[in-house]
Protein backbone atom coordinates (compact mmCIF):
# COMPACT_ATOMS: atom_id res chain seq x y z
CA UNK A 1 0.00 0.00 0.00
CA UNK A 2 3.36 2.52 0.93
CA UNK A 3 4.80 1.44 -2.77
CA UNK A 4 1.52 2.81 -4.11
CA UNK A 5 1.41 5.62 -2.40
CA UNK A 6 5.06 6.79 -2.62
CA UNK A 7 4.85 6.08 -6.68
CA UNK A 8 1.59 8.63 -6.47
CA UNK A 9 3.38 11.26 -4.74
CA UNK A 10 6.12 10.40 -7.56
CA UNK A 11 3.56 11.35 -10.59
CA UNK A 12 2.43 14.30 -8.72
CA UNK A 13 5.42 15.50 -8.50
CA UNK A 14 6.78 15.17 -12.15
CA UNK A 15 2.88 16.96 -12.99
CA UNK A 16 3.79 19.81 -10.83
CA UNK A 17 6.79 19.99 -12.29
CA UNK A 18 5.64 20.66 -15.91
CA UNK A 19 3.17 23.08 -14.82
CA UNK A 20 5.58 24.92 -13.44
CA UNK A 21 8.51 24.80 -15.98
CA UNK A 22 8.50 27.15 -18.60
CA UNK A 23 8.47 25.98 -22.62
CA UNK A 24 12.21 25.38 -23.12
CA UNK A 25 12.40 27.70 -26.57
CA UNK A 26 9.71 30.60 -24.77
CA UNK A 27 13.01 32.62 -24.07
CA UNK A 28 14.58 32.47 -26.92
CA UNK A 29 11.76 31.78 -29.42
CA UNK A 30 12.34 33.94 -32.50
CA UNK A 31 9.66 36.39 -33.75
CA UNK A 32 8.12 35.30 -37.08
CA UNK A 33 10.11 36.74 -40.06
CA UNK A 34 7.70 38.35 -42.90
CA UNK A 35 9.22 36.95 -46.81
CA UNK A 36 11.40 38.75 -48.61
CA UNK A 37 8.34 39.99 -50.84
CA UNK A 38 6.28 41.60 -48.19
CA UNK A 39 9.88 43.45 -47.43
CA UNK A 40 10.38 44.87 -51.15
CA UNK A 41 6.64 45.35 -51.44
CA UNK A 42 6.20 48.84 -52.88
CA UNK A 43 2.48 48.78 -53.81
CA UNK A 44 -0.41 47.63 -51.77
CA UNK A 45 -4.00 47.02 -52.57
CA UNK A 46 -6.36 47.46 -49.55
CA UNK A 47 -9.74 45.99 -49.78
CA UNK A 48 -12.53 44.65 -47.15
CA UNK A 49 -12.79 40.62 -47.45
CA UNK A 50 -15.15 39.06 -49.77
CA UNK A 51 -16.85 36.42 -47.04
CA UNK A 52 -17.33 39.82 -44.51
CA UNK A 53 -21.43 41.30 -44.26
CA UNK A 54 -21.82 44.14 -42.45
CA UNK A 55 -24.25 44.15 -39.05
CA UNK A 56 -27.56 45.80 -39.62
CA UNK A 57 -27.09 48.12 -36.77
CA UNK A 58 -23.97 49.65 -38.54
CA UNK A 59 -23.89 49.25 -42.35
CA UNK A 60 -20.34 51.16 -42.48
CA UNK A 61 -18.55 49.50 -40.19
CA UNK A 62 -16.45 47.44 -42.77
CA UNK A 63 -16.12 50.66 -44.93
CA UNK A 64 -15.45 52.63 -42.24
CA UNK A 65 -12.37 49.41 -41.41
CA UNK A 66 -11.10 50.36 -45.01
CA UNK A 67 -10.69 54.02 -45.20
CA UNK A 68 -9.44 53.81 -41.58
CA UNK A 69 -6.61 51.76 -43.16
CA UNK A 70 -5.92 53.25 -46.03
CA UNK A 71 -5.19 56.30 -44.14
CA UNK A 72 -3.13 54.71 -41.76
CA UNK A 73 -0.89 53.60 -44.48
CA UNK A 74 -0.74 56.82 -46.30
CA UNK A 75 0.73 58.01 -43.14
CA UNK A 76 2.92 55.87 -42.61
CA UNK A 77 4.30 56.23 -46.31
CA UNK A 78 6.20 53.18 -46.83
CA UNK A 79 3.59 51.94 -49.77
CA UNK A 80 1.71 53.31 -52.74
CA UNK A 81 -2.10 52.59 -52.47
CA UNK A 82 -3.25 51.33 -56.13
CA UNK A 83 -6.55 49.70 -57.32
CA UNK A 84 -5.69 46.27 -59.58
CA UNK A 85 -4.31 43.05 -57.91
CA UNK A 86 -2.15 42.30 -60.73
CA UNK A 87 -0.39 45.69 -60.10
CA UNK A 88 0.26 45.37 -56.30
CA UNK A 89 2.58 43.88 -54.50
CA UNK A 90 0.28 43.04 -51.62
CA UNK A 91 -3.03 42.54 -50.83
CA UNK A 92 -4.28 43.87 -47.49
CA UNK A 93 -7.62 42.45 -46.51
CA UNK A 94 -9.46 43.99 -43.58
CA UNK A 95 -12.59 42.60 -42.18
CA UNK A 96 -15.09 44.88 -39.16
CA UNK A 97 -15.27 42.48 -35.86
CA UNK A 98 -18.80 41.47 -35.30
CA UNK A 99 -20.34 39.21 -32.33
CA UNK A 100 -22.70 37.78 -34.95
CA UNK A 101 -26.75 37.63 -35.78
CA UNK A 102 -28.53 39.65 -39.05
CA UNK A 103 -25.66 40.77 -41.64
CA UNK A 104 -26.31 42.35 -44.96
CA UNK A 105 -23.68 40.19 -47.21
CA UNK A 106 -22.53 42.04 -50.79
CA UNK A 107 -23.74 45.56 -49.44
CA UNK A 108 -23.48 48.01 -51.22
CA UNK A 109 -21.60 49.94 -48.92
CA UNK A 110 -18.88 48.28 -49.79
CA UNK A 111 -18.66 49.62 -53.57
CA UNK A 112 -15.69 51.95 -53.38
CA UNK A 113 -16.81 55.12 -55.53
CA UNK A 114 -14.72 57.97 -57.06
CA UNK A 115 -12.00 58.90 -55.11
CA UNK A 116 -9.82 62.12 -54.84
CA UNK A 117 -8.20 63.87 -52.07
CA UNK A 118 -5.60 66.32 -53.20
CA UNK A 119 -4.87 68.09 -50.27
CA UNK A 120 -2.33 67.50 -47.68
CA UNK A 121 -0.25 63.79 -47.24
CA UNK A 122 -3.98 62.11 -47.46
CA UNK A 123 -3.75 62.03 -50.90
CA UNK A 124 -6.18 59.30 -52.15
CA UNK A 125 -6.91 58.59 -55.55
CA UNK A 126 -9.42 55.76 -56.27
CA UNK A 127 -10.21 54.62 -60.27
CA UNK A 128 -12.36 51.37 -59.84
CA UNK A 129 -15.75 51.46 -59.04
CA UNK A 130 -17.84 48.93 -57.47
CA UNK A 131 -16.61 45.57 -56.31
CA UNK A 132 -12.76 44.33 -57.13
CA UNK A 133 -12.13 41.16 -59.25
CA UNK A 134 -12.20 37.63 -57.78
CA UNK A 135 -9.14 37.78 -55.03
CA UNK A 136 -10.04 33.92 -54.68
CA UNK A 137 -11.60 31.16 -56.95
CA UNK A 138 -15.17 31.15 -57.32
CA UNK A 139 -15.21 27.90 -58.73
CA UNK A 140 -14.45 26.61 -55.61
CA UNK A 141 -17.81 27.90 -54.12
CA UNK A 142 -19.82 27.19 -57.15
CA UNK A 143 -21.26 30.49 -58.38
CA UNK A 144 -22.41 32.56 -55.53
CA UNK A 145 -24.77 35.49 -55.73
CA UNK A 146 -23.23 39.03 -56.05
CA UNK A 147 -26.60 40.31 -54.76
CA UNK A 148 -27.19 42.07 -51.72
CA UNK A 149 -28.94 39.71 -49.09
CA UNK A 150 -29.40 39.37 -45.54
CA UNK A 151 -28.71 36.50 -43.49
CA UNK A 152 -26.83 35.10 -40.18
CA UNK A 153 -23.34 36.38 -39.81
CA UNK A 154 -21.11 34.21 -38.19
CA UNK A 155 -17.25 35.58 -38.33
CA UNK A 156 -14.53 36.55 -35.63
CA UNK A 157 -15.52 39.33 -33.26
CA UNK A 158 -12.40 40.96 -33.25
CA UNK A 159 -10.97 43.05 -36.31
CA UNK A 160 -8.74 41.37 -38.72
CA UNK A 161 -6.21 42.53 -40.77
CA UNK A 162 -4.21 40.01 -43.28
CA UNK A 163 -1.81 40.93 -45.58
CA UNK A 164 -1.47 38.49 -49.14
CA UNK A 165 1.07 38.18 -52.16
CA UNK A 166 -0.02 40.35 -54.69
CA UNK A 167 0.39 39.87 -58.41
CA UNK A 168 -1.16 36.83 -58.48
CA UNK A 169 -3.96 35.43 -59.19
CA UNK A 170 -6.43 34.72 -56.63
CA UNK A 171 -4.40 35.54 -53.83
CA UNK A 172 -7.00 35.03 -50.86
CA UNK A 173 -6.59 31.31 -52.03
CA UNK A 174 -2.62 31.41 -50.22
CA UNK A 175 -2.03 31.26 -46.53
CA UNK A 176 -1.44 34.76 -45.48
CA UNK A 177 2.13 36.04 -44.75
CA UNK A 178 0.85 38.03 -41.89
CA UNK A 179 -2.31 38.55 -39.93
CA UNK A 180 -3.32 40.56 -36.94
CA UNK A 181 -6.35 40.28 -34.70
CA UNK A 182 -7.72 42.34 -31.68
CA UNK A 183 -10.52 43.93 -30.88
CA UNK A 184 -10.64 47.77 -32.59
CA UNK A 185 -7.35 47.38 -34.28
CA UNK A 186 -8.93 48.96 -37.37
CA UNK A 187 -10.15 51.65 -35.44
CA UNK A 188 -8.87 55.17 -36.05
CA UNK A 189 -7.44 57.57 -35.56
CA UNK A 190 -4.12 55.55 -34.70
CA UNK A 191 -4.81 51.85 -36.31
CA UNK A 192 -3.65 49.48 -33.97
CA UNK A 193 -3.34 46.62 -37.13
CA UNK A 194 -1.15 48.83 -39.25
CA UNK A 195 1.02 50.07 -36.63
CA UNK A 196 1.50 46.24 -35.62
CA UNK A 197 2.15 45.55 -39.23
CA UNK A 198 5.07 48.20 -38.89
CA UNK A 199 6.40 46.37 -36.27
CA UNK A 200 6.56 43.17 -37.86
CA UNK A 201 8.54 44.86 -40.69
CA UNK A 202 11.16 46.53 -38.50
CA UNK A 203 11.67 43.30 -36.31
CA UNK A 204 11.91 41.23 -39.89
CA UNK A 205 14.43 43.91 -41.75
CA UNK A 206 16.76 43.74 -38.54
CA UNK A 207 16.92 39.76 -38.45
CA UNK A 208 17.65 40.12 -42.13
CA UNK A 209 20.37 42.36 -41.11
CA UNK A 210 21.94 39.96 -38.19
CA UNK A 211 22.08 37.01 -40.73
CA UNK A 212 25.86 36.67 -41.82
Amino acid sequence: MSGVTISARILIFFLVLLLLAPPADAKNKKKQTLPDYVLKALKVLIVIHPDSGEPLTNLAANRTALDNVERAMMKWGRFNLVMDVQTADLVVVVRAGYAGGPAVSNSPTDNRPLIYQPSGGDVRVAGQQGRPPDLNDPGLAGSADRGPHIGNEIGPSEDTFEVYQGGIEYPLDAAPAWRYMAKDALSGPQVTAVEQFRKAIDESEKQHQRKP
